[in-house]
Formats: structure tokens, C-alpha cells, sequence
């Protein structure tokens, strides 16, 4: 398998990567009550670095008031950065490169779990239905106001100072899955008749000013985004996809040519069900227009054949989940051929070393 494209060196921001083996962002609510990084998180990202590898962390929070759920980290208070500096040495030492992923909730989140039970926020009073993953029901949110955007833009932006500082290599924006930005990309959840909301142009706006803001404080090289284009989760609709995130990604090429990586989960990717069934590639339109490198995701983890051909085909970097958690050496594991380690749903979320930091590597002698 080492002949393969997924193989082979690839620049990403100012990293010279050697594979395009990508850990996905993954929640796994192992930080401490206070949001920050603990000694077995650090051992979890140490496990996963190989030589030239890129990790992407799990969302981690902006601000206090930016959502979560209990013992998700955050990149808002000097004790969140310094335990931060413990993982990214720990990837540093083993010369891979690592991305903090930039999460704010909206309408996802719970007034449980803000500090004074603050009402959670999105583009538009809308909840979002059905049953949240913690249980309970989602709450109405508020419409944010014009000058609180403006506010939370200044939270990207210094939380990807407060990351830099910690030692990262760049930072993800979460613009996917159903959290902030896209409540305000997607049309479904933006109902509003300000400059944020009616048109593609208004609804991509907030999106466009946070990689703005975020690429004037650390530079285009250390920013990426992460995009759902046609994603349900979390009751996400838009009523023109192709043409949103056509605009979305025309806009940052032209902004930011130089942007570390655009990230793409395929739409009909579901990271809640088991299927060795390939997701259908409904992303070369984007692909096309974005000249930099491009991550794609989405149900690889039972589908490795499909994602390395994917690879060899289009040049992306892949970005796998479950894979990825149950096996810490899963680069080597490709491009060797070995057999992979069963990955445990029911420890995916929450709870100590089971299921997070004692997977097996595999035992060389085997081969």
C-alpha cells in the first residue's frame, strides 16, 4: 500500500505531511469539569502522532458560553492553554502536526451548562426536534443580535491566538454539523431578514467573517474549515445546497488561497450507523474549485479500500473517526495491510482509559 497516493507527502499550511491519513475530529469527553485538557488526553493525541501525520482535536470551546456538553475542553482560560501545550509537545515529539478544532454550539447546546443557565443562542428561534444525545429536550434558542455576532466573531479569533500560543500548528473552524455557523449557513435553521440571514450572500456572512477574523490573527496558513453540505444532523436543511456551499468555497478561494485545508464530510455519511456501504462522492463540484488541499470524511472507517482508492483518485487527505480511535497506529496499519482492532461504541463518549487509551498497536511480529 506505501505506493499509494494516501501515502505519499503532501504540504498543508506550514507542515510538509508524509501521508494523508487524518484523525477526524472526535468528541470523547475525557477533559477535565473545568474544559481543560487532562495527562490521559494527552496520552490519547501522543498515541495517535506518527511522523508527518496530522491530527485534528475534538471541537473544543470558545468561550464559556459557547455550548458543550459536560467535560468537553475549552480554549478560553491560561489553565485550558497550558494543558493544551502538554499535547501538542507530546505530537510535536513524535513530528506529527496538530489542528485545534474551533466549536461554538448555538441552538445545540443547554442552558444546563452555562454558568448562570444563560439561554443557549442561534440565528433564528428555532429548536432543534427530537431527543438530544445527554436526553431531556432541546431548548428554544435566542435570535443572536447583530453586535453579539460581532462578539462572538472576536471569540474565534481569540481562541485561535489562545491556540497558537499552546503550541498548535493551526486551527479548524467548525462551520459542519448542525453548531453555529451553520444554523447560520444552512436555510432551515436562518430565518432572519438582517444582513445574516435570506440570501446565500447574508447566511454565508458570519461564516466568512470568523475565517476573516481568524486569518488576520494567525495567518491564512494555520486556518482550516470543516463543512456538511447537505447534512441533516441536528435538523440541518437548506434549500440550496450546491449553490451554498458553491458560494462558500468560491468566496474563501478567493479571500484565502493560502488557507491550510478545506474539510468536507459527505452528506450522506452517518457516524451513528455501521455500514461497510461507501458513501457516494457528492463533494468534486467543491473539490474543483478549492485549488488547496481538501480533507474529505465520512463513513471511511468500514470502508479503507474506498478511502484509499478515493485518495488515489482525487489526492485528498481522508479523514477517519472510528477507525482511528480503536486503532492509535492506524497509519501504519493501512499501509502495511494489518488487520484493524474492533472499535467500542460504548465508550466512545465519556469515562476513563477503556475504550480511549488502551487499544492494542499492532504487534509487528504478527506480520
Amino acid at each position: 500500500m506505501s505506493n499509494k497516493a494516501i501515502f505519499t507527502p503532501i504540504k498543508v499550511g506550514n507542515s510538509l505531511l508524509q501521508h494523508r491519513v487524518v484523525l477526524a475530529p472526535l468528541t470523547r469527553r475525557r477533559a477535565s469539569t473545568e474544559a481543560a485538557p487532562t495527562d490521559l488526553l494527552v496520552e490519547y493525541y501522543k498515541q495517535r502522532a506518527s511522523e508527518g501525520g496530522l491530527l485534528i482535536t475534538e471541537a473544543t470551546l470558545i468561550d464559556r458560553l459557547a455550548g458543550g456538553f459536560p467535560k468537553v475542553p475549552g480554549i478560553y482560560r491560561q489553565e485550558q492553554i497550558e494543558g493544551w501545550k502538554k499535547v501538542t509537545s507530546a505530537v510535536h515529539e513524535k513530528n506529527g502536526t496538530i489542528f485545534l478544532q474551533l466549536w461554538h454550539n448555538g441552538r445545540a447546546a443547554s442552558k444546563l451548562f452555562n454558568p448562570n443557565q444563560e439561554q443557549i443562542v442561534s440565528a433564528s428561534a428555532i429548536a432543534i426536534t427530537g431527543t438530544p444525545v445527554l436526553g431531556g429536550e432541546y431548548e428554544v434558542p435566542r435570535a443572536l443580535e447583530v453586535d453579539e455576532i460581532k462578539t462572538i466573531v472576536e471569540q474565534y479569533k481569540r481562541a485561535a491566538l489562545y491556540a497558537i500560543e499552546a503550541g498548535f500548528d493551526g486551527v479548524e473552524i467548525h462551520g459542519a454539523n448542525g453548531y453555529l455557523l451553520d444554523q447560520f449557513i444552512n436555510s432551515g435553521s436562518n430565518k432572519r431578514t438582517d444582513n445574516y440571514g435570506g440570501s446565500i450572500e447574508n447566511r454565508s456572512r458570519f461564516t466568512l467573517e470568523v475565517v476573516d477574523a481568524v486569518v488576520e490573527a494567525v495567518g491564512a496558513e494555520r486556518v482550516a474549515i470543516r463543512f456538511s453540505p447537505g447534512g441533516s444532523f441536528q435538523d440541518m436543511q437548506d434549500d440550496t445546497v450546491v449553490e451554498t456551499w458553491t458560494y462558500l468555497t468560491t468566496e474563501i478561494q478567493k479571500r484565502h488561497a493560502n488557507l491550510a485545508y478545506l474539510h468536507f464530510i459527505e452528506a450522506r455519511s452517518n457516524f451513528f450507523v455501521d455500514t461497510d456501504v461507501p458513501a457516494p462522492d457528492s463533494l468534486e463540484i467543491y473539490r474543483k474549485i478549492w485549488k488547496g488541499p481538501f480533507v474529505t470524511a465520512g463513513g471511511f472507517s468500514n470502508t479503507t479500500q474506498h478511502a484509499i482508492n478515493l485518495a488515489e483518485k482525487t489526492g485528498d487527505l481522508i479523514a477517519f473517526g472510528r477507525a482511528f480511535i480503536a486503532n492509535p497506529d492506524l497509519p501504519a496499519r493501512l499501509a502495511n495491510d494489518w488487520e484493524l482492532n474492533n472499535y467500542d461504541r460504548s465508550s466512545f463518549y465519556g469515562g476513563d482509559a477503556h475504550g480511549y487509551t488502551d487499544y492494542p498497536f499492532y504487534d509487528e511480529t504478527k506480520s
